[in-house]
């Protein structure tokens, strides 16, 4: 597309501003330095101004009515009602007030309309507009910027702008299934809807671009005639407990806002702008072909900076085919966007820019196919190994390096509302909330605001469907627009201005997920806790990472939660794999394991959740309980489950590592010594057992049962975690120096990293180190482990003993020096005391910890 930085002088005789030719393609810093430039134009003189009409020449300063190419200013004394169509104009700058007349159709073609203090009505709240009416943007004098709001827009400095249109009644869902090639649907509710007004049925299956425009040709009731069939099965049911009814989006209103069609090619279209003291009403309006691409700040429709904006809204409103964003609220706080339906839309969707956004009311919107760019494949950054590369984001096809890995809902601070949303079909993620640790843009270096540190006002009754990620609380991004595949995070303080102030904990209700590619939810912080999930037909459910280890009671909990491996829904299966199956499926690969839950990063809690149709079958496996694959970072066997139920359902399943269904491929040493806490035995019959990855070390027969077909072993008795202090990474791959091998039970394992061991297990270490140091961690008072160490003579700790027997009764740290080896008891005395540091990741320290020397 044609860049459009020519710098262009305007002279039009408008009162009190100055019509600056800037270049737009600017930094948003630049940006904003830009529009500290502005005029600011005289406040509009009083409403009370008498109406007249457009078409009477009276109505005009010369006496004449504006002709084709006209410049157009209506006066501060002004009260213009539009009465006719006129022939398309140079521009309109409305410093006094224009309104449609509200008995017959009209059209209004023109450059750009500016509203510096004065009022552009179509309807009101109270009365809304009845008839059609459209505003065309063309584009027949390229490369202006009025007064540094750029061109072909609706432009708002001290105005106002209130559109309100006759549709309330913007999107409902199937009734039931609609089926392939078939041309009617049933929705439970079409009131208001009409004969000709067109619709779109959102995918609901992995592939967001099954989603599917239409027209009404016929209305009988609730049952809808379309003016061609189906080429994909859209699902309408409720199936085992998980709505996966597909939304239908009504598209057409009477008021259409839109560029006019050379848009479809330069992908310049449109946009609506409000600036300082400016309002807007928006309502029962349809945008499309609007959105300039690659343009900062020219959006469909843009609170920019407008502080409080208590009482502004958009709602009822339809935002389709569009080039740059949908709904961007920036720096202005107290909005509420209700009740939209979007549609094929570039860069994230429903936008909150700067994180310092705060009080608004997102509701009841929909958002369905959020591309990353108008024609381009997305080139994404995120955990799997193809895509952790961050080179996508410095593509020159997107407006800030996120956008290659596109939202529905980009969320950037946590004090606002999102209830009853839906994320129905982005080609990467759903509902971002991408919280950077302080503001950033034009507000970057306000310390003030620390939306990582904030409290969610409220995330309840959001559903995500047919993404890659369902709900993403990641990546947050750093002041230059970047983000990495871990953090910045959210961990809420009552004070967020200091973290020495209490955690408090983050509520995320009603959530519903399904069809999502990757996952359902993925989180990370602390103190997270999730309520009602209602998670179905994801490749993973739910996945879960911490920040501060230990700063909060829990990282994670899940509660009173469903998880659905595989629906009624099949999808629309297209590849020989899925035709065969008899199902579409979530990956590339068809023998992709699907897991609902998947353990990670330290401490979280699942209870009273039912899993339901995770079974194992010839072509995948499957198992409700998992553990990210095949990770190294954080475990903690203070992981736990408790009121848990199966339906077709296997409990356990830790996959044999592949690198091909890996998140990182380092040494997997935390995968390796997975484990979780049975706490009421809803999972193995036996409260209290720990169920740990069969590695050969963490299990032994006297104390676990082996579930082959789990790859995991449940044990009775203490569990806790040991250690072996070195450079373990688990970024890297390949060998280590100087081996440390752990025996047991005649088997043999390389140590790489901490790993899951039991009370009472005897373990012989061999290496050529001189010296090692040993450490226990999350176990009870007097629990232990003995080490046999060939090659070593002292220790630094503990009380010599004479015999090996003598050790193995100590009831305290000790060791026996036995000709060339050294046995070493290690004791657990306080379960309460922080000994040296054995995680820096929250600074863990160890219960009990010894060295030992050549």
């Amino acid at each position: 597309m044609p860049k459009r930085a020519s710098p262009l002088l305007v002279a039009l005789l408008l009162p009190a501003v100055s019509l600056l030719g800037i270049g737009a393609e600017a930094s948003a810093q630049e940006a904003h330095a830009e529009h500290a430039n502005m005029v600011l134009p005289a406040q509009a003189a009083s409403p009370a101004a008498k109406p007249s009409r457009w078409s009477d020449p009276a109505s005009w300063p010369d006496g004449k009515v504006p002709g084709a190419g006209a410049a157009v200013t209506i006066g501060r004394d002004r009260n213009i009602v539009l009465d006719v169509s006129p022939p398309a104009l140079r521009s309109l700058t409305i410093n006094g007030k224009l309104s449609f007349a509200d008995d017959r159709d009209l059209e209004l073609k023109t450059e750009w309309i500016y509203v510096p203090g004065g009022e552009l009505n179509i309807g009101s709240e109270a009365r809304p507009y009845a008839r059609k009416a459209s505003i065309t943007l063309t584009d027949t004098v390229a490369n202006e910027n009025i007064n540094t709001m750029g061109d072909r827009g609706i432009m708002l400095l001290r105005g106002t702008l209130s559109l309100h249109g006759d549709r309330k009644n913007a999107w409902t869902k199937l009734a039931k299934t609609a089926k392939a090639g078939s041309a009617r649907i049933d929705v439970p509710d079409a009131s208001g809807w009409r004969k000709g007004d067109r619709i779109v049925l959102a995918s609901t299956d992995f592939n967001p671009r099954q989603a599917e425009e239409r027209t009404v040709t016929a209305i009988r009731g609730n049952a809808l005639t379309l003016d061609k069939p189906l080429q994909y099965m859209h699902f309408g049911e409720i199936t085992f407990g998980v709505d996966e009814r597909g939304e239908v989006g009504l598209l057409s209103r009477n008021i259409r806002i839109q560029a006019s069609d050379d848009a479809e090619r330069s992908y310049f279209g449109g946009h609506i702008m409000a600036m300082a003291g400016s309002k807007m009403y928006v309502s029962g309006v349809e945008l499309s072909r609007m959105g300039q691409h690659l343009q900062l700040a020219r959006y469909p429709i843009h609170w920019h900076v407008i502080g409080d904006g208590q009482g502004q809204y958009i709602r009822n409103s339809s935002i389709h085919d569009t080039y740059s964003r949908c709904v961007t609220v920036h720096g202005t706080n107290n909005l509420r966007i209700e009740n939209n339906v979007t549609f094929n839309t570039v860069g994230h969707c429903y936008f909150m820019e700067d994180a310092v956004e705060t009080g608004n009311q997102f509701v009841h919107n929909l958002g369905i196919q959020t591309k990353c760019h108008p024609t381009l494949p997305c080139e994404p950054t995120n955990l799997t190994l193809a895509h952790q590369a961050t080179t996508g984001q410095k593509s020159k096809n997107i407006l800030i390096p996120s956008d290659n890995s596109v939202s529905t809902f980009w969320i950037t601070n946590p004090d606002n509302v999102y209830r009853d949303n839906v994320a129905a079909g982005s080609d990467q993620i759903g509902f971002w909330l991408a919280f950077p640790t302080n503001p950033t843009g034009a507000h970057e270096g306000n310390k003030k605001v620390w939306p990582g540190r904030t409290k969610m006002r409220e995330f309840s009754g959001n559903t995500a469907h047919s993404n890659f990620d369902g709900m993403m609380l990641d990546r947050g991004p750093k002041p230059d627009g970047t983000f990495g595949i871990a953090g910045p995070n959210l961990i809420s303080y009552a004070d967020p201005t200091d973290t020495k102030s209490a955690v408090v904990v983050s509520v995320f209700d009603n959530f519903t997920g399904y069809k999502n590619r990757n996952g359902a939810v993925w989180g990370r912080g602390e103190m997270h806790l999730y309520r009602n999930l209602r998670l179905a037909d994801n490749a993973i459910g739910f996945t879960h990472a911490s920040a501060a280890p230990g700063i909060a009671p829990f990282t994670s909990r899940v509660v009173d939660s469903l998880f659905v491996g595989e629906s009624a829904n099949i999808g629309n299966p297209s590849t020989p794999a899925e035709v065969a199956y008899g199902r579409s499926l979530p990956a590339a690969a068809a023998d992709f394991p699907i897991r609902g839950y998947e353990y990670y990063d330290f401490h979280h809690e699942v209870e009273n959740t039912t899993f339901v149709n995770y079974a194992a079958n010839g072509l995948r496996d499957a198992g409700a309980l998992s553990y990210l694959l095949f990770t190294s970072f954080g475990m903690s066997t203070e992981n736990s489950v408790k009121g848990l139920k199966f339906v077709n359902a296997k409990p356990v399943s830790f996959p044999p590592i592949q690198r091909r269904w890996a998140s990182d491929y380092g040494r997997s040493a935390a995968y390796k010594s997975a484990a979780f806490r049975d706490l009421d035995g809803s999972v193995t019959g036996s409260p209290g057992a720990t169920i740990v990855l069969d590695n050969g070390i963490a299990a032994d027969e006297d104390a676990c049962e082996i579930k082959s077909s789990w790859n995991a072993a449940v044990c009775k008795g203490d569990v806790g975690r040991f250690s072996i202090a070195g450079d373990f990474s688990g970024f890297e791959t390949g060998p280590i120096t100087d081996p440390i091998i752990l025996q047991r039970g005649g088997r043999r394992f390389e140590y790489a990293g901490e790993t899951t061991l039991g009370s009472g297990a005897q373990v012989r270490v061999e290496t050529g180190r001189k010296t090692l140091s040993l450490a226990l961690r999350e176990m009870d008072k007097g629990s232990w482990v003995l080490f046999e160490l060939p090659g070593f003579s002292k220790s630094a700790a503990g009380k010599a003993e004479t015999s090996l027997d003598a050790l193995r009764a100590a009831n305290d740290t000790a060791y026996f020096k036995d000709g060339d080896k050294l046995w070493v008891k290690l004791v657990v005395a306080d379960a309460n005391h922080k000994g040296p540091v054995i995680e820096k990741v929250g600074k863990i320290t160890a219960q009990a910890a010894v060295d030992v020397l050549r």
